[in-house]
């Protein structure tokens, strides 16, 4: 039976995301990727053009699950204290259910790879920090530039620390502790 259309790609995206996602992670070849899933490495180009391809389909994937959910934060949540915190914990949570992808917003698994996935990324961030700033000046924060970037900091340590630790320390965990002084007003 015939596959639909884009059913192989997710497969190959999916496959490199897990392998990304494993605590003793090295750095993946197409050769590595194509034996997992059992194909030839002939198989891999017929859906992407190259492994920096492969990478821009995770980076695709993040910035659609992060930004879809942040839209439906700063719509259904009035209060920008409650906006930010509610999109800085959802980053971070998206961060612990996918830790191959974390390892793509790191930067670790880009390394020796095409420069302009790194820019992309980088630019997954500033779009972030842009969110996270107008959620501070609907709270009136006079502050508001100063402590979004503060926030992404944060944040980028968290996801540097938990993919440092082989994903044993959540990004989570200490954040309902950590956050009023993050976030003044916050609840």
């Amino acid at each position: 039976m015939p596959r639909a259309k884009g059913e192989r790609r997710l497969e190959i995206l999916k496959v490199l995301a897990q392998m990304l996602g494993e605590p003793r992670w090295a750095r993946i070849t197409t050769a590595a990727l194509a034996e997992r899933l059992d194909v030839s490495e002939a198989a891999l180009y017929r859906h992407f053009a190259s492994k920096a391809q492969m990478y821009e389909g995770l980076i695709e994937f993040i910035e659609q699950s992060v930004f879809g959910l942040a839209n439906r934060i700063t719509a259904e949540e009035p209060e920008g204290p409650g906006q930010a915190v509610a999109l800085l914990q959802m980053l971070l949570a998206f961060a612990e259910k996918n830790p191959g992808l974390v390892r793509v917003l790191t930067g670790e698994a880009l390394v020796g790879e095409h420069e302009r996935l790194q820019v992309r990324v980088n630019r997954f961030f500033d779009r972030f920090e842009a969110t996270l700033k107008q959620s501070l000046r609907i709270a009136s924060d006079a502050d508001a530039a100063a402590r979004a970037s503060v926030v992404l900091r944060y944040a980028i340590g968290s996801l540097q620390l938990y993919a440092k630790s082989g994903f044993a320390n959540s990004p989570t965990e200490a954040f309902g502790a950590q956050r009023s002084q993050l976030i003044p007003g916050a609840g």
